[in-house]
């Protein structure tokens, strides 16, 4: 009986019980599984994975503190394909990891949720981590009052919404649980990312598709005691889907899934004693830093400065000359190690390099990098040393601050670059120290919210301190620095510099104002509201120059306005008087309403009614008003897009633009990424040209050059106060470059290059140089990208998505010129004299991409990994001789003996397998297998493997240039557009020596002084003049070429063969013709191609016999046009032409019209098919048959053509 009663208290208690107890006088112990795998999922595909075993055991110390001590631990590691390779043991990294897991841990445990978690101080936060996920099973909330129920809990992904759901086994009475936690929208998620603070969030993009999304459920099944219940056995399973493009369209597969089952319980014997221990916080998994932990490679860090200093020589060397691809991502690993090298270790490394030119460079190349403090305090002692060139600053501090971690402390330690003598001591130098300044606060507002102003305080006092001194260049730089902080804290400041929304009335210069309403451009998306009120106020100020409405429109289309506001701009557009505000404001929206792009799918609504508003009015402005140009382009497939933006901002009455700007903007996985941006302001140049521009008639004839030369030789009478003109660069929406171009620079320019500059001027001493021996080398390696987002897993293992672009640049120019006779007292002498140079050398790049996917620690990696390397190289060799009286110009260039790769692209996707105790034995095996690896009959049949290799060569100059590719696919229906991206790809672009013996090419230019105002061709040529030229008319003189290019290839004995071209301008008073003559050069040649200008724009191409490459390219034509005909609309009309020649031509049928026309002869038939297709504001006029094919294109620009 008494059994029988306590039987039913303890199924009582359990009813009751609200969470999952532990008897702190009992001992729990538990065997635990973990395993993480990566791959596709998808048969005969590689993977990797990682697996871990162990046992537990949980004893009480107190009421509410329990000791978690782990045994028998294994560490397995997985790298192959499913079915065919199985797990590895890791011993070493196993018993490297035990050493630490095996020490007791302490937790505090109160109904059933885990609190603190303490640990010896030498226990890392890795190991930390992996507790957490074993902790992870007792983190539950039992409510057996309900059935389905939602929480907000605390777990190792943070704080988020849990799902329950509660059933009971009839066989065992056990409690079964399921927990479903939404990992997607925690309130305090454990996650960061870092690198992409440029790249803003695009929320309209996300409701398209997704490029991550996660699940993890849990299921446990709770036996009931008098204490509560006890997890008897559990499993959780953890699944995420990643794709650089849309999940929907195919994605790797995380797969992270961990099983405990309770194997005794038992009474503790004795006390605990765990020794001293520290708090490691609660159950959230705790991010280690990973600056160092780079994810592409895995290298022991122990030791970094030899290491680091051997491999800057080894860079130096290898990539001297050229570039070395093979060496490029060792790049990486010098990273790596800088970013764990000490201050002092810096120091040391600065003092060893600093008198070697090539090592100097590629340190302070590299150190930026570094990431933290230790650069800041580096860049100090150079700045307050001044042992580095204002150039070396300027390079090295940008990037440096580029790549700088965004917390408040460094926040506050770059300030003191703002102050310190060295940075004022070149213009540019300051300027680059103010913008980047500027834009280290944006990235650090874009992390912590609100932003303190202390923040971004130097720089509205620079902007208030530049007002009060009326200093303009102070004032513009400060203002784009704001532009650049996008700090909402600074509006208040910039209100300040604008008329009418001022306290106080304003009156500033015209590139001020420019610069104060673009410093909003940020600040558009973290405040709209206010900004729109700003730049509406602006807008409908028309007093106010149209350069500074025009900017204001553009930012106030930036904050994304509302239907109602757009509607308002419209409504006072109906009414503007300044045309170049009008038609900027409507080609503005008119681009707007053709837009595809997430983030405009409103905006474009509204622009698109409003551009059916205004077009009746104003639909039919001049092009040479204001304008602004926007495309766009999006696919929800790959969840990317692109588009570019032009401005062209003019005002009355001048003839030039006031400001011109370009852009381009790229979209990616929800983000939006500023590509480029850059513009140019001619203040002066714009003042210079005035209204018109005397002798100007519009047809860019050489009158019309000489009348624009005309005008430009006025410069000297420009203000020297004020920009000839400025120029902007703008990355990743950041101002990294800016610059006044005033008069003085282009005179000291002048004065270098004038014919009276003698010795000691900078292009003297080049020559001077050059007659030695000149050897100039330069190399840039450049992180372009590194973006970074961490997330945590249930097993508590790191999992990691990054990016990392690297590029290498370099150039190197050899050279030695000889001058006869030598100069001796000016530049001018130079007229006079034979000049003969030799050079060789060479420029290209080579940029490195990785995309990893997985886990990540600083003791192993797991996971999927894209690499592809794209070298770029063009290297050079070639003899000079100008002869410069006679103003004749000869190049040698040596004959082709060996292949040259001028450009290729090759990739592949990994699954990749790494640990710090064995790094050397890493291994990357590629996803999609080869044929031979594939023994499955559905592998053969969803794998391809293509190569394609077309070489084009050229008999003439024994030399010729091959294009190959070679493509591995896996494909699968579902997983479209990813699987077209997964395998092994190559393409390649190269340059091969000819089969036939190879010669030297020799290339003559003759520029003729004198241009000839009357043109007739020598007798022997009249005929083909007449022929292929009847446009111009034939007059008495002898022609005199303006010049003549003649690229002939040379061996031995023979006879030269190429290709000769010569240009004839004849400028008479009621006609002006340019004619540029090209014919063979050789024994069985018979072709000639005039370029006529006479009426517009003819081309002629005549031949007496056609080529079989040509007539098997016509034949091609001919069969491929009449189908693509018919199927686009065309109709059909029969003609019949007998002559037997090649001809084309493109000429100007009128004002607004251009006519185009070419001709292939048919052997076997003399008729033709006429084809026309019509579009409202274009003709398309087709002439076809197998290898006759005239075509006429006709485009009317205002009406249809009829």
């Amino acid at each position: 009986m008494r059994g029988i009663i306590l039987c039913s208290l303890v199924a009582l208690a359990c009813k009751l019980c609200c969470y999952i107890a532990l008897n702190p006088k009992k001992t729990y112990e538990y065997s635990y599984h973990g395993v993480v795998n990566f791959g596709l999922g998808k048969p005969n595909l590689a993977e990797s994975a990682v697996r871990m075993a162990c046992k537990f055991k949980i004893a009480g110390a107190s009421a509410q503190t329990f000791i978690l001590q782990v045994s028998d631990l294994t560490f397995e590691e997985f790298n192959g394909f499913p079915g065919k390779n199985g797990f590895n043991v890791a011993p070493k990294l196993t018993q490297r990891i035990a050493a630490q897991l095996i020490k007791p841990f302490m937790f505090d445990y109160v109904s059933g949720h885990v609190g603190d978690i303490h640990a010896a101080p030498e226990v890392s936060d890795t190991v930390v981590n992996i507790v957490r996920g074993i902790l992870g099973f007792f983190e539950v909330t039992v409510k057996t009052t309900q059935r389905i129920y939602e929480l907000e809990e605390v777990g190792i992904h943070g704080m988020c919404q849990s799902n329950y759901a509660i059933e009971e086994s009839k066989e065992t009475k056990d409690m079964i649980v399921s927990q479903v936690v939404d990992i997607s929208n925690c309130r305090e998620k454990a996650a960061v990312s870092g690198g992409m603070a440029a790249a803003m969030l695009d929320k309209m993009s996300q409701q398209r598709g997704k490029s991550l999304t996660s699940t993890v459920r849990y299921v446990y099944t709770v036996r009931p005691t008098a204490e509560g219940g006890v997890i008897a056995r559990a499993h959780g399973l953890e699944q995420q889907y990643f794709s650089p493009f849309n999940v929907k369209g195919g994605s790797f597969k995380m797969q992270a899934i961990k099983e405990t089952e309770l194997l005794s319980v038992s009474d503790t014997a004795g006390n605990i004693a765990p020794g001293p221990m520290e708090n490691k916080g609660n159950l959230v998994y705790k991010f280690v830093s990973a600056e160092a932990n780079v994810p592409i490679m895995m290298q022991n860090l122990a030791d970094p400065i030899p290491k680091a200093v051997e491999l800057i020589k080894h860079l130096a060397a290898a990539n001297y000359y050229q570039i070395d691809s093979a060496t490029t991502e060792d790049t990486i690993k010098l990273y790596q190690l800088l970013r764990v090298i000490p201050f002092e270790g810096l120091e040391v490394m600065w003092k060893q390099f600093a008198e070697n030119a090539e090592h100097r460079r590629w340190f302070l190349d590299m150190s930026v990098e570094v990431g933290d403090a230790r650069i800041l305090k580096f860049l100090q002692m150079r700045f307050q040393a001044g042992d580095i060139s204002a150039n070396e600053a300027r390079q090295t501090f940008v990037l440096a601050i580029n790549h700088l971690q965004a917390v408040p402390d460094l926040v506050e330690m770059a300030k003191m670059f703002l102050t310190m003598p060295f940075s004022k001591s070149n213009i540019y130098l300051w300027n680059m120290v103010v913008l980047a300044y500027g834009s280290l606060v944006f990235k650090y507002c874009a992390s912590y919210t609100p932003c303190p102003v202390a923040a971004v305080q130097p720089l509205l006092d620079m902007a208030m301190e530049g007002m009060k001194t009326g200093s303009e260049a102070d004032m513009v730089i400060a203002l784009k620095a704001l532009g650049n902080a996008g700090h909402p804290g600074s509006i208040k400041t910039i209100m300040r510099f604008l008329p009418g929304v001022a306290a106080t009335p304003v009156d500033l210069p015209p590139r001020v104002l420019s610069a104060a309403v673009q410093s909003m451009r940020l600040t558009a998306a973290r405040d709209p509201h206010t900004v729109q009120d700003i730049t509406m106020t602006l807008f409908l100020q028309k007093n106010l120059p149209s350069e500074i409405r025009m900017l204001a429109f553009m930012i106030l289309f930036d904050t994304k306005p509302s239907m109602a506001l757009v509607s308002t701009v419209t409504a006072h557009l109906q009414e503007e008087k300044d045309i170049h505000v009008v038609s900027f404001a409507l080609s503005y929206m008119r681009g707007y309403a053709k837009s595809s792009t997430p983030e405009n799918h409103f905006l474009s609504t509204a622009c698109n009614i409003a551009v059916k508003i205004l077009a009746p009015k104003f639909g039919r402005l001049s092009f040479f008003n204001s304008k602004a140009v926007h495309i766009d382009w999006f696919n929800d497939d790959f969840l990317m897009g692109k588009s570019a933006e032009l401005f062209m901002l003019k005002s009355a009455p001048y003839i030039l633009p006031t400001k011109m700007m370009l852009k381009g903007n790229f979209y990616a996985i929800g983000r939006i990424l500023q590509l480029l941006e850059g513009g140019i302001r001619p203040e002066g140049i714009k003042e210079l040209f005035g209204t018109s521009i005397p002798g100007f008639k519009g047809d860019l004839s050489f009158s019309d050059l000489q009348a624009i030369f005309n005008v430009l030789k006025n410069w000297e009478n420009l203000p020297s106060n004020k920009p000839v003109f400025s120029i902007y660069s703008r990355v990743f929406g950041q101002e990294w470059i800016f610059a006044d171009f005033k008069k003085d620079i282009i005179q000291n320019f002048v004065k270098a290059v004038s014919p009276s500059a003698g010795k000691g001027t900078p292009l003297w001493e080049l020559i001077e140089n050059m007659q030695r021996g000149l050897s100039w080398h330069w190399t840039k390696p450049f992180l372009i990208y590194e973006a970074r987002y961490f997330q945590a897993t249930t097993l508590g293992l790191p999992l990691e998505i990054s990016k990392y672009y690297q590029t290498v640049n370099g150039i190197t120019v050899n050279a030695k010129a000889a001058v006869n006779p030598p100069m001796t007292d000016h530049l001018g002498q130079l007229m006079t004299s034979e000049i003969s140079l030799e050079t060789d050398g060479f420029i290209g790049y080579t940029k490195d991409f990785w995309v990893f996917y997985g886990i990540n620690t600083e003791m192993f990696q797991c996971g999927c990994e894209f690499k592809s390397k794209t070298p770029f190289a063009i290297p050079w060799r070639f003899t000079a001789k100008i002869n410069v009286p006679e103003k004749k110009f000869e190049f040698d260039f040596p004959p082709c003996k060996k292949e040259l790769e001028l450009f290729s692209m090759s990739s592949n996707v990994y699954a990749v397998s790494r640990n710090i105790e064995d790094p050397a034995l890493a291994k990357m095996t590629p996803i999609m297998p080869t044929i031979i690896d594939c023994s499955f009959k559905l592998c053969l049949l969803q794998h391809s493997q293509n190569s394609v290799k077309m070489c084009f060569e050229s008999n003439i100059y024994g030399a010729g240039v091959c294009m190959e590719s070679e493509l591995r696919r896996a494909y699968y229906h579902e997983y479209y557009p990813l699987s077209y991206f997964l395998g092994y790809t190559h393409f390649a672009v190269k340059v091969v020596p000819g089969r036939h013996k190879s010669r030297t090419l020799h290339q003559t230019v003759l520029c003729n002084s004198k241009l000839n105002h009357r043109l007739k061709y020598s007798p022997e040529n009249v005929t083909f003049h007449k022929y292929v030229c009847p446009l111009i008319q034939v007059l008495d003189a002898t022609p005199e070429a303006l010049f003549n290019i003649k690229a002939f290839a040379m061996s031995g004995n023979q006879k030269p063969e190429g290709y000769d071209a010569a240009m004839y301008y004849t400028p008479e008073a009621d006609f002006q013709n340019t004619q540029l003559i090209v014919s063979q050069v050789g024994e069985a040649t018979n072709w000639k191609m005039c370029v006529d200008t006479s009426a517009g724009v003819v081309v002629l191409w005549f031949s007496f016999t056609v080529p079989e490459t040509m007539a098997e390219m016509g034949r091609r034509i001919g069969s491929y046009i009449p189908g693509m005909a018919f199927l686009l609309g065309f109709y059909q009309q029969h003609e019949r032409n007998a002559k037997q020649e090649v001809s084309a031509s493109v000429a100007a049928a009128s004002a607004d019209s251009v006519d185009v026309k070419i001709e292939f002869p048919e052997v076997l038939e003399e008729t033709f098919t006429t084809y026309i297709f019509m579009q409202s504001y274009k003709i398309l006029t087709l002439h076809i048959t197998g290898l006759c094919c005239c075509i006429y294109m006709d485009v009317s620009f205002l009406l249809p053509c009829h």
